[in-house]
């Protein structure tokens, strides 16, 4: 019976791993590449498209999965699903426009920062109480972001004000993950809310928030004209929502299953090998400081992951 758990627990760790190493290779490649040649190559900027047609994916898949798993009668508000949605549609929109400013494994770095926002906003709205050794830890992962971000030497105008409006799009991506936390818990807390019904409502709401944003600015038109332009990226956005949709579930199964922990040791670690990859496969060379703040931010998600929730009274499991 353990060996057949143990089983369990390394596949779906495989699975998020391969998931989410492989929508971070093409989420850095539909960003950050150039389409077109010599002065009329262009970026992709649509990313509320993008965005969009992901939760699409999402949401499909988990009216798909739950044909088959049934997971009883949903009470939550709508008004949760919504707020939820709001701010979880928020931080990746946030997330994916800083990729336009800052490289990749500058944006994994400072959203592995999301321990930083919950626990504020946990302490500040939801009058939480939190061991001393959980402000180590997220003490270590601020100074590790802290020491990654810091700029060396001068830099020009320009490049100063892209760098900086970069990292302001990834602040407001990390206070909307704060939101969202608190938003989930309190829907845990009231509801008991079901991992796929969050899924799949929480993507509806995004679809209808993002919709609305892309039909009235234009940008659904700037982005069926892009992929006409360019058709090639095609496969990459689709592969992009397949494997996002995927890494999901094999979340939810690991938090189903195994509880928050082992998913939280795994999301951390592959959060490390994204960075990696990225280094490898891009050329994002890092600088020592870099690497040592890499290690700061990751040793402080991982011992938060394994002592951080074996906490006090009014803390609640994320």
């Amino acid at each position: 019976m353990f060996q057949k758990s143990s089983t369990k627990l390394i596949i779906y760790a495989i699975g998020t791993f391969a998931c989410y190493f492989y929508y971070g290779v093409l989420q850095e490649k539909i960003t950050c590449g150039l389409y077109g040649e010599g002065e009329k190559a262009e970026k992709f900027t649509h990313v509320f498209a993008l965005v969009c047609f992901q939760c699409v994916l999402n949401y499909l898949f988990a009216k798909a999965i739950l044909t088959f798993v049934k997971q009883g009668e949903d009470s939550t508000r709508t008004v949760y699903y919504a707020s939820s949605a709001l701010t979880y549609l928020l931080a990746m929109v946030c997330s994916n426009m800083s990729l336009q400013f800052v490289n990749y494994p500058t944006q994994v770095i400072a959203k592995a920062g999301k321990p930083i926002p919950v626990m504020l906003l946990g302490v500040l709205l939801g009058k939480k109480s939190y061991p001393l050794r959980k402000y180590f830890f997220v003490l270590l992962i601020v100074s590790g972001v802290a020491i990654f971000m810091f700029k060396d030497g001068k830099t020009s105008a320009q490049s100063s004000s892209q760098m900086g409006f970069g990292e302001i799009l990834l602040l407001l991506s990390l206070t909307m993950d704060g939101l969202l936390s608190a938003v989930q818990e309190r829907m845990r807390a009231e509801h008991k809310t079901q991992s796929l019904h969050m899924m799949l409502n929480m993507n509806f709401w995004s679809i209808i928030f993002s919709g609305f944003t892309i039909i009235l600015s234009g940008e659904l038109m700037r982005f069926i004209l892009f992929l006409q332009k360019h058709p090639n990226i095609i496969v990459h956005i689709i592969n992009l929502g397949a494997t996002g949709a995927c890494g999901q579930y094999f979340i939810f199964l690991t938090v189903a299953e195994f509880g928050p922990l082992p998913c939280s040791i795994i999301t951390t670690t592959r959060k490390f090998f994204t960075v990696l990859g990225s280094v490898l496969l891009f050329g994002n060379s890092l600088l020592l400081r870099q690497w040592v703040a890499t290690v700061f931010v990751f040793l402080g998600l991982f011992l938060d992951a394994m002592y951080g929730k074996k906490t006090a009274k009014k803390e609640t499991v994320k």
